[in-house]
């Protein structure tokens, strides 16, 4: 309940903020001037385009399946809100009390296809069927390496529970952890704590693995380079074509959603979650100074919204992929490297032992 009552009201802030600084970032990028003339430095354009698309008609098209048409956007909402309830706030707050919070959160996520094919099947148009059919494609092909990456994290921590998970990367573990993963090693960093006890440098094969996370989840997400499903050169709007006004918004929340979520899961699965990144050296216990309920959300969101800057900065840098090319990277690429990693972190978990 704790987390529901932080992430809906944040999310729908992040939203505006996050539109409002795609555009600033993308003007940036391309050399162009972005909103300018809407508020000081362009800053409440974002809000009068929310204002402006919640007065749009809400236009349903006579040939379309109404209730699959108007329940589309809703379920694929609903399935990318819901996998917010697992992730862990701070050391006290954490999300859904479930020892398998990892798979339970995948399960979830995983329902938003059913949404795009609801959208994309009920507007009766073909452009939309395209975008949905595409969209189906391309999530369930990179989800496949996305899983096997998690499972890396999984063999690696022994737990798929994300509270544990964060626990494990910090001052808070009860077990010891030695630099690299490896007992013999000089250096035990349980009592440092900082970015010595993040899964990525503790286990450096763990840094592959969130490679191929985070290429992943950009296709999991339909953000550039990935955003075949709705690419508006071929497809005017991929699978929401359709739809307008608060439905069509309904879409942009849970795009920049998805991108929200799968960046909180990164941190945490990745790089120490709401742990600091800061060491305790000698008699400055840096990492004992920078921890604490409010220090811990602020470090929970300041790594996130480190991983959104690079995802648009990824989007307005790198052109948009063919189909082929997309099937390649997952089945030829990502898919055999994830399963060669998943072989190599049991062998490192066996090291360990």
């Amino acid at each position: 309940m704790h987390t529901f009552l932080f992430y809906l009201p944040f999310l729908l802030f992040f939203v505006l903020v996050a539109v409002y600084g795609e555009r600033k970032i993308a003007a940036f990028i391309q050399s162009r001037f972005g909103p300018m003339d809407v508020g000081p430095k362009g800053i409440f354009q974002t809000l009068a385009d929310l204002l402006k698309m919640i007065q749009k008609e809400d236009i349903v098209p006579n040939a379309a399946d109404k209730p699959i048409f108007l329940l589309g956007p809703i379920l694929f909402f609903t399935a990318i809100f819901a996998g917010f309830s697992m992730l862990p706030l701070n050391a006290n707050v954490a999300g859904a009390a479930v020892e398998s919070g990892v798979l339970l959160l995948m399960a979830v996520v995983s329902l938003d296809v059913l949404g795009i094919l609801m959208a994309g099947w009920g507007s009766n148009n073909k452009f939309s069927l395209f975008g949905a059919v595409r969209a189906i494609a391309q999530i369930v092909s990179f989800e496949i390496p996305l899983g096997l990456s998690v499972l890396c994290v999984v063999m690696i921590c022994q737990s798929m529970d994300l509270q544990e998970i964060t626990r494990q990367q910090g001052l808070y573990t009860t077990d010891p952890i030695f630099l690299f993963g490896l007992k013999g090693m000089d250096i035990e960093v349980t009592q440092m704590g900082g970015l010595l006890s993040w899964n990525v440098v503790k286990s450096p094969l763990l840094l592959f693995s969130f490679l191929i996370f985070f290429i992943a989840g950009l296709a999991k997400a339909n953000r550039a380079p990935f955003d075949l499903p709705e690419s508006e050169s071929e497809l005017v709007g991929g699978y929401h074509t359709e739809y307008s006004g608060f439905r069509w918004g309904i879409f942009m929340l849970a795009e920049y959603g998805i991108m929200l979520l799968i960046s909180f899961l990164a941190v945490i699965l990745f790089f120490g979650g709401w742990n600091t990144p800061f060491i305790n050296m000698g008699s400055f216990q840096w990492a004992h100074w920078t921890m604490g309920s409010y220090w811990e959300v602020f470090w929970l969101l300041f790594k996130t919204l480190i991983l959104v800057f690079v995802q648009m900065w990824i989007r307005w840098t790198y052109p948009r992929l063919r189909v082929d090319q997309l099937m390649t990277l997952s089945w030829k690429y990502l898919t055999p490297f994830g399963l060669l990693l998943v072989f190599l972190c049991g062998i490192w978990k066996l090291m360990m032992l």
